[in-house]
C-alpha cells in the first residue's frame, strides 16, 4: 500500500475511535463510526485478491446497514424524548433497534454472518485490526447506553453467541475463522455482564484485545493461515511455538492463566445477581472454546504431522522473536497474580 494512504487511513481510524469514544452527541458517535468504517476498507481491500474484494464488500454493506440502524434510533428518540444526548436514550424502539445495530456492528449472534468472512478474506494484521480496536467504539456506545437496553434480550444474545461461537469453531480449518469465532464467543461474554456491571465488560474487553494481539501476532510471525502449516511451523520458532500453546489455553479461560481472570469474575458477578442458570450455561458453553483452542495449542506443538505436506520445507530459523511479542506473551499468560491490583481499578 502507498506509505500515504497507510499513514491516513491509520489516522482516520485512530480519528474515528476516538470521536466515538469521547462523543456524548449521537452524531458525533455516528461520525466516528462512519470514519472508522471507511478507514479499514483500504486495508481489508488491499491485497488486490476476489475473496479480499468480496470481504471489502461485505463488510461495507453490513457497516452502512449498522450505521443508518443507529442513526434511525437515535433520531427516532430525538423525535419522542427531544434528546441527543447518547446517555438518555429511553425509547423503547429506540433501544431495541441500538441493540440491533451494534449487535451488527460486534457480529454478535444472530448478526454474526459476515464476520468469519471477511476475517477470513483479510491478511492477518488487518484481521487483528477488526477482531479488537474496531471493536471498541461500539462497545462503549453499548456501555454508555447498557442501563437502557432490555436485560432478556441481551442475555438471549449473549448466549446464543457463547454457544455458536463455540459449535461453529469446532470443524474450522482456517485459523482466521477459528479466530473469528472465538471473538464471537468473547463478544457474548463481555455482553452478558455489561448492564451489572460495565467495568467488567471493559476489562474483558482489554484482556480479550491482549490475548488475541499476541495470538495473531504469533501467528503472523511463523506465517500460520490454516492447520496444516500449524503442524510444520514448529520447526521454524519452537519456542514461540511453545509459548503460542500457552496463549492459546490463556485465551480458552485455562487457570492459572490470564484469560481465567474475567471468566471467573463474570460468573461470580452473574452468580451475586442471581443468575445462577445464565452462569452455568456461560460456564458449559466454555467448554466448547476450550475444545478448540485445545486443537490448536495440540497441532501447533504436541504433534508430528503424520504424512508429507504439499508445500516447502520450514525449516528452524535463528531468527530471534520481536520484543513487541516477547512482552505481550507474558502478559498473555501471567497477569493472573495480579488480579487483586486489577480488581481495584474495577
Amino acid at each position: 500500500m502507498n506509505p500515504h494512504a497507510m499513514l491516513v487511513s491509520t489516522l482516520s481510524l485512530l480519528l474515528g475511535t476516538t470521536i466515538t469514544i469521547s462523543s456524548n452527541h449521537w452524531v458525533m458517535a455516528w461520525t466516528g463510526l462512519e470514519i472508522n468504517t471507511l478507514a479499514i476498507i483500504p486495508f481489508i481491500s488491499k491485497p488486490h485478491h476476489p475473496r479480499a474484494i468480496e470481504a471489502t464488500i461485505k463488510y461495507f454493506l453490513v457497516q452502512a446497514t449498522a450505521s443508518a440502524l443507529l442513526l434511525f434510533s437515535s433520531m427516532s428518540n430525538a423525535w419522542a424524548t427531544g434528546q441527543w444526548d447518547i446517555t438518555q436514550l429511553t425509547h423503547p424502539t429506540s433501544c431495541i433497534l441500538l441493540t440491533i445495530a451494534i449487535s451488527m456492528k460486534l457480529g454478535l449472534v444472530p448478526f454474526h454472518f459476515w464476520f468469519p468472512e471477511v476475517l477470513q478474506g483479510s491478511s492477518m494484521t488487518t484481521a487483528l485490526l477488526l477482531s479488537t480496536a474496531l471493536k471498541l467504539p461500539p462497545i462503549t456506545i453499548l456501555l454508555m447506553t447498557s442501563h437502557s437496553l432490555n436485560p432478556t434480550l441481551l442475555t438471549i444474545m449473549a448466549i446464543s453467541s457463547a454457544a455458536l461461537g463455540g459449535w461453529m469453531g469446532l470443524n474450522q480449518t482456517q485459523i482466521r475463522k477459528i479466530l473469528a469465532f472465538s471473538s464471537i464467543s468473547h463478544m457474548g461474554w463481555m455482553v452478558v455482564i455489561i448492564i451489572y456491571n460495565p467495568n467488567l465488560t471493559l476489562l474483558t474487553f482489554y484482556l480479550y484485545t491482549l490475548m488475541t494481539t499476541t495470538v495473531f501476532l504469533t501467528l503472523s510471525t511463523t506465517k500460520t493461515l490454516k492447520l496444516t502449516t500449524m503442524m510444520t511451523s514448529w520447526t521454524k520458532t519452537p519456542m514461540l511455538n511453545a509459548t503460542l500453546m500457552m496463549t492459546l489455553l490463556s485465551l480458552a479461560g485455562l487457570p492459572p492463566l490470564t484469560g481465567f481472570l474475567p471468566k471467573w469474575l463474570i460468573i461470580q458477578e452473574l452468580t451475586k445477581q442471581e443468575m445462577t442458570l445464565t452462569a452455568t450455561i456461560m460456564a458449559m458453553l466454555s467448554l466448547l472454546g476450550l475444545f478448540f483452542y485445545l486443537r490448536l495449542a495440540y497441532y501447533s506443538t504436541i504433534t508430528l504431522p503424520p504424512n508429507t505436506t504439499n508445500h516447502m520445507k520450514q525449516w528452524h530459523t535463528n531468527k530471534t522473536t520481536s520484543t513487541p511479542v516477547a512482552i505481550l506473551t507474558s502478559l498473555a499468560t501471567l497477569l493472573l497474580p495480579l488480579s487483586p491490583m486489577i480488581l481495584t481499578t474495577l
